[in-house]
C-alpha cells in the first residue's frame, strides 16, 4: 500500500623529503573540512553520530550535533533562538503547522522513515489473538484504546506533551474516533477516546533510551506493551534483554511515521546542507542507517536491498495530520491537565547554609517559581504544575523539617473537543502558595540528603497505598556532599527494607554546585530514577527537563 506522507511536521595530509609519487595513482585527498555546521537534533537521534565522520570524510562537512527534546527543540526554531544551522527531528508537521515555523524553515529533506507501532509481549498479543498476522493486520487504535481501558493493555510510552512519538500516537487515537479523513480540528477529538487509551499509560519518560531501560527492568512486572518507533521496537527485539520478544502491531487505519526531515535553518549554510543531504540519501548512508538503525530508507533502490531486516508490509496508509495548531495545543493541554494520570511528587529541598553561595538560592527560588509560574510557552505549559497534582516540599538541612503540602485543583473540563484553557482562581491561588513558600526558604545547617530522600520515599509510599490513581516520584536536590544523618550505606540498607510499593517510586537526582557526583548516581542506581546536571544548565531548565519524566 503506498505510503502518504506529510512533510509538516575532517584531515589534512602532508608530507616532505619523500619520493615521487604517481600524480594519477594517488587518490585525492578529502575536501578540506568548513566550518562545523551545528546540528540541532532530537534525543532519539543519538544513535546517528557515527553519520559525523561518515559525513565529514565523504563531504568535508564537519557536522556538530547538539541533542536535545522534541518540543523544546521545536520551541527554539520557533522563537529563533536554536543557534543551529540545520534542524533533524523525527517529523517537522508542528514546527510547519506555525506561519513563524514556516518562515524559519528554508529547506526541507526526509532523510528515513519509521512508523509508530505497538510491541506487545508474546504473551500478551497472544492473550488478546494479536500474535496471528491475519488478526494483527486488522487491529485499529480504537481496539487498542478498548484492551487499555478493559485493563489488558499496560503500556510505556514517551511524554506526549515533549516528545514526538508519544504526541503522534495519541494523535493517532483522535484521528482514528474521528472518523475523518483531513480536516481534523479541536472541536473534532473524542474525548472518551482520549480517556479508554490513557487508562493504560503506566511508563512515562522523555526519551526511548530511558523508557527502554526501563520497560527491560518492568516488563511482565506492570507493563506489557511499548508504543514507539518500529525502529527501537526492532532493536529491542534484537538486544536479546528482554523477558519476551515483542510482536508488533500497526494499527489498520493508519499510522503516523517519522520521516525525519533534516531541516535548513541558516540559508547561508545552504551549499553545506545540499552536499550532506546528497550523501545522506546516497546508497552508503542509506544502507547504514537501515542496517544499524533499523529506520526505512528513502530511497526504494536501497529498500529493496534491506528488505531481510525489515517487517514486509508494515508501512500502511499515513494517518493526517492536521495543520490546525489549536488542535495540537489544546491536545497537549488537555492531555497535561484532564487525561493523564495525576502527579503525586515530593520536592526534596537543600537548604544548608552551603546553599547561600553563588546565587544557589536565587537559583533554587527561580526553578519553583518556573514550576509555579505564569509562563504560557509551549515549554513553560510543559513545565507548569498542573491540575489536580500533589505536591509536598520537603526541606532540609540537620535533618528534614517542615514538610508542606499543596495541591492544585481540577479544572473546569471542554465540554467536547479540545481547548488551551486559562487558569482558574483556584489554580491561580494554589500556584502563588507555592512561590510564596519558595521566597520564604532559609539556609542554614548541614547536609542531611539521605535522611530527607527516605522521609520522602516512605511519605510517598504512604499516599500511594490510599490514593494508587498518582503517579508517583520523588525529586531531590543537593549542592553539596551529605554529611548529616545516615551515610549512603545506611542509606541502602534502610531502602532495601522498605516496601515494594516504595522501591518503585523513582527518585530524581539534580547535581548542582558541590554536590558529590558519584554518590549521586549511586543513588539513582539504586532508586530507579535519573540524575539531572544543573552544573551548566540553569536549575529552572533542569526542573523542566524533569517534568516530562513525571
Amino acid at each position: 500500500m503506498r505510503v502518504s506522507l506529510l512533510a509538516l511536521v575532517c584531515m589534512a595530509l602532508a608530507g616532505c623529503d619523500r619520493p615521487a609519487v604517481d600524480k594519477a595513482a594517488t587518490p585525492p585527498p578529502p575536501p578540506p573540512a568548513a566550518h562545523a555546521l551545528q546540528v540541532l537534533a532530537t534525543t532519539d537521534l543519538r544513535d546517528i553520530e557515527p553519520l559525523q565522520q561518515m559525513v565529514l570524510k565523504a563531504t568535508g562537512v564537519n557536522l556538530q550535533f547538539r541533542f536535545g527534546g522534541t518540543m523544546e527543540s521545536t520551541e527554539a526554531v520557533l522563537n529563533g533562538q536554536s543557534g543551529a544551522d540545520l534542524a533533524w527531528f523525527a517529523n517537522a508537521k508542528y514546527l510547519l503547522s506555525d506561519a513563524q515555523g514556516q518562515s524559519r524553515v528554508k529547506l526541507q529533506e526526509k532523510i528515513m522513515l519509521s512508523p509508530i507501532a505497538l510491541g506487545l509481549s508474546e504473551s500478551t498479543a497472544r492473550e488478546l489473538g494479536w500474535d496471528r498476522p491475519d488478526r494483527a493486520a486488522k487491529v485499529t487504535w480504537k481496539d487498542i484504546a478498548a484492551a487499555a481501558k478493559a485493563g489488558k493493555l499496560s503500556y510505556a510510552l514517551s511524554n506526549p506533551a515533549t516528545s514526538n512519538q508519544g504526541f503522534m500516537a495519541l494523535l493517532g487515537v483522535v484521528a482514528s474516533a474521528s472518523q475523518k479523513a483531513d480536516g481534523l480540528v479541536a472541536a473534532d477529538v473524542d474525548r472518551s477516546a482520549i480517556a479508554a487509551f490513557l487508562k493504560g499509560y503506566r511508563l512515562p519518560g522523555d526519551n526511548s533510551t530511558y523508557l527502554s531501560e526501563k520497560f527491560i527492568e518492568r516488563q511482565g512486572v506492570d507493563v506489557n506493551a511499548f508504543i514507539n518507533y518500529e525502529s527501537w521496537l526492532l532493536g529491542l527485539n534484537q538486544s536479546g534483554k528482554l523477558r519476551e520478544k515483542l510482536v508488533l502491531v500497526y494499527p489498520h487505519e493508519g499510522v503516523s511515521t517519522a520521516d525525519y526531515p533534516l531541516l535548513l535553518l541558516n540559508d547561508a549554510r545552504r551549499d553545506d546542507y545540499l552536499k550532506v543531504v546528497a550523501y545522506l540519501k546516497g546508497e552508503t548512508a542509506q544502507t547504514w542507517l537501515a542496517r544499524q538503525t533499523l529506520r526505512r530508507p528513502v530511497v526504494p533502490e536501497v529498500a529493496e536491498k534491506v528488505a531481510d531486516i525489515l517487517p514486509r508490509d508494515a508501512m500502511r496508509i499515513e494517518l493526517p495530520f492536521s495543520p490546525d495548531r489549536a488542535l495540537a495545543d489544546g491536545l497537549i493541554d488537555a492531555y497535561l491537565n484532564e487525561f493523564r494520570r495525576p502527579i503525586a511528587s515530593t520536592f526534596v529541598l537543600d537548604t544548608s547554609g552551603s546553599m547561600e553561595r553563588d546565587g544557589r538560592q536565587q537559583q533554587l527560588i527561580q526553578a519553583l517559581d518556573y514550576i509555579a509560574g505564569v509562563d504560557r510557552s509551549l515549554t513553560g505549559r510543559i513545565a507548569r504544575l498542573t491540575n489536580r497534582e500533589r505536591l509536598w516540599m520537603q526541606p532540609f538541612s540537620d535533618n528534614p523539617y517542615d514538610l508542606q503540602r499543596f495541591e492544585i485543583p481540577a479544572g473546569t473540563a471542554s465540554a467536547r473537543g479540545v481547548q488551551v484553557l486559562e487558569d482558574s482562581a483556584a489554580k491561580q491561588k494554589a500556584l502563588a502558595q507555592v512561590r510564596a513558600f519558595a521566597a520564604g526558604l532559609n539556609m542554614r545547617g548541614g547536609t542531611a540528603l539521605f535522611d530527607a530522600v527516605l522521609k520522602s520515599l516512605k511519605n510517598m509510599a504512604d499516599e500511594k497505598q490510599k490514593n494508587p490513581g498518582y503517579q508517583y516520584s520523588v525529586v531531590a536536590f543537593t549542592d553539596g556532599e551529605s554529611n548529616k544523618g545516615r551515610s549512603f550505606d545506611e542509606f541502602k540498607r534502610d531502602y532495601d527494607q522498605l516496601p515494594e510499593d516504595a522501591r518503585s517510586i523513582p527518585v530524581f537526582m539534580v547535581l548542582f554546585g558541590d554536590a558529590n557526583e558519584r554518590q549521586l548516581r549511586e543513588l539513582v542506581k539504586v532508586t530507579g530514577g535519573r540524575l539531572f546536571d544543573a552544573r551548566k544548565t540553569p536549575l529552572y531548565s533542569v526542573f523542566k527537563d524533569i517534568r516530562a519524566y513525571q
